[in-house]
């Protein structure tokens, strides 16, 4: 996506557990993880819930925030040092209107993040624990020499004791 890239207009550096987004507000930025790692999720009372990680090379957008401008309730936190470059929403559509080929680009991105939200769903919804493991483990191979086993348990929705049986055997 080196097109993409030539979009950014700043470039951020998040310390580790640096916010780059906190629920409640408003983000219409898209990002792209040039190092590093970064966690996307949500809170129930005083628990969290990952929905997703971003790191080398992914875009990384709280959507609904950047489609509807409103407020959102995910927060976006760096796992560990991160630079990340941010494309502002303004130009981004300029982007997208500039041609037709941009604009299959961005249906591109949008429907590789609809289809891993449905992936991600169907997991949760139908799967065991040994199964999800498996699947993301297939999807995502890199995801493990990246992301602490703590993280990907939370994101898996299973125990750190679970996670670490299931990769022994």
């Amino acid at each position: 996506m080196k097109e993409i890239d030539e979009l950014y207009d700043q470039v951020i550096v998040l310390k580790r557990n640096e916010f780059l987004k906190i629920g409640g507000t408003i983000d219409t930025n898209i990002y792209l993880v040039k190092n590093g790692s970064l966690k996307i999720y949500i809170l129930d009372q005083e628990n969290e819930h990952i929905i997703r990680f971003g790191y080398d090379q992914d875009l990384v957008v709280s959507l609904d925030s950047f489609l509807t401008e409103q407020a959102s309730d995910f927060f976006i936190q760096a796992l560990k040092k991160t630079v990340i470059h941010r494309i502002s929403k303004n130009k981004f559509v300029e982007f997208i209107n500039e041609n037709e080929k941009n604009k299959r680009i961005w249906i591109s991105i949008l429907e590789r993040l609809i289809l891993q939200q449905l992936e991600r769903e169907i997991d949760l919804l139908t799967t065991s624990p040994k199964e999800r493991y498996n699947r993301i483990l297939k999807r995502s191979p890199s995801l493990f020499q990246k992301i602490s086993n703590k993280q990907i348990a939370n994101y898996l929705r299973m125990t750190p004791e679970t996670l670490s049986r299931l990769k022994k055997a």
